[in-house]
């Protein structure tokens, strides 16, 4: 009789058919309002919640449903093996209404978790804690003591994910200072999750079997006040990658952020992985490879902007890289300084990317520039008539060919490695600056 009365209020906040799967073939669904929740904004609700989900586990896993309401939490929350915590959301909501008077804001309606623990405490606990099987979906995370015209104040990550297969779908994080923790996990899916991470968005790393993330969007909707945005822009890391083996990413957007994928050498490794479709706006530097797997980051169709900053740069890649980062079908576009600015040993190739704009102040600044490695420019477009290329002397090995070229394609070559530039396509004849290694077909 419990578990009926439970799925009739879970129904309360579902239609169709997933109401039918759960009220017909899915019988196993709990409501925290049995266990004591209130959903007022005020009562306490994290021993309610927590009791409901660990009777799930008890009985073998289910879904534990928040109804419409605005729960407040003292503390944090660890959802056991095979439960799924959901709300009333079965796409990510949008509240926008803190910034922009008239529109939903995040106690208006549907579920709202109101978090309060750990503040000046970002190494604690992280408010939800996912294990082996579990889930969290349709909610919208509030962090209701951060300020919108100030520094943030630091806390723990909103979710931490753990075990093997966990996931959060169409979760609103709208103003965590830490988003997701996806570490030291198996194959964890972050699909369709918006908000405004202040310093972190998504961590990953200690990955050994493949993780996902899909259609994860970080735009400012919370607040835009100049103090705590500018704090933002310096500070803030939207996406950033450690060890992880076959990452895929697919259809991901950041704006307003100091990095906007950042990949990192840790303790475990680096990352090599799939990225499809990714996308960085108004971030100082839009991607920034410190370090990346030999079988190298695949990045595919992205489209990158930057033009604010002391230094605006869509590319930056690190002295000690030593991995391979491979840009295809890719466009770089803002009045930025540089597109790329390259280090390190390893390898980097653009091949069919767009190059709009670069040297916004007129220094005489290439669009790519590379003091180190290996590098592959093929069947790329340089839309402005400036320097495209500058080869330090420590380049090992170059290739630019195939290249359409506004006007002339104009090379500045110092490297004494092997460099072949040839079939580029411009309206004049080449101009090669200090080329002494340069091979002509």
């Amino acid at each position: 009789m419990k578990k009926l009365v439970a799925a009739v209020l879970c129904l309360s906040t579902l239609t169709g058919a997933l109401a039918a799967e759960i009220a017909g073939a899915n019988p196993d669904a709990y409501s925290v309002r049995d266990f004591g929740a209130k959903g007022d904004g005020k009562t306490d609700d994290t021993a309610a919640f927590q009791k409901a989900m660990d009777a799930a586990h008890q009985g073998g896993g289910g879904v534990v449903c928040a109804p419409r309401g605005v729960y407040f939490f003292a503390g944090h929350l660890s959802v056991p093996s095979a439960v799924t915590l959901r709300g009333v959301w079965e796409s990510v909501p949008a509240h926008n209404g803190l910034r922009n008077p008239g529109l939903p804001q995040p106690t208006d309606d549907g579920t709202t978790f109101l978090v309060t623990e750990g503040r000046s405490n970002e190494v604690g606990t992280a408010f939800i804690t996912l294990n082996h099987n579990s889930t969290l979906k349709g909610v919208c995370l509030y962090y209701p003591d951060q300020k919108t015209d100030e520094e943030p104040a630091p806390y723990p990550y909103a979710i931490a994910m753990r075990g093997k297969n966990p996931a959060v779908l169409a979760v609103e994080l709208l103003n965590p200072y830490n988003g997701i923790d996806a570490t030291d996990n198996e194959r964890h899916l972050i699909r369709d999750v918006q908000g405004q991470p202040l310093r972190r968005g998504v961590w990953v790393d200690s990955i050994y079997d493949i993780g996902r993330i899909e259609n994860v969007h970080f735009n400012p909707w919370w607040s835009m006040k100049p103090k705590l945005f500018a704090w933002q822009q310096q500070h803030g890391e939207a996406f950033i990658f450690g060890r992880s083996d076959w990452q895929y990413v697919f259809n991901t957007f950041c704006f307003g952020y100091n990095v906007g994928y950042k990949f990192v050498q840790s303790k475990t490794g680096a990352c090599n992985g799939n990225f499809l479709g990714i996308g960085a706006d108004d971030c100082f530097t839009a991607i920034k490879v410190e370090q990346s797997a030999r079988m190298a980051l695949l990045i595919s169709n992205g489209e990158f902007v930057s033009f604010h900053g002391p230094d605006p740069t869509m590319v930056e890649v690190g002295t000690n890289h030593s991995g391979s980062v491979r840009f295809v079908n890719c466009a770089f576009w803002g009045p930025c300084r540089q597109i790329a600015r390259i280090g390190g040993r390893g390898t980097v190739a653009f091949s069919d990317c767009t190059f709009v704009q670069w040297d916004n102040k007129k220094e005489g600044l290439p669009a790519l520039r590379a003091e180190g490695g290996n590098l592959l420019v093929r069947g790329c477009e340089f839309q402005e008539d400036r320097l495209q290329i500058f080869l330090g002397e420590n380049v090992r090995k170059a290739i630019i060919s195939d290249n359409l070229i506004n006007r002339k394609l104009r090379v500045t070559n110092q490297s004494k490695g092997d460099v072949k530039i040839h079939g580029n396509t411009g309206q004049e004849p080449e101009t090669l600056l200090d080329a002494p290694s340069v091979r002509q077909p």
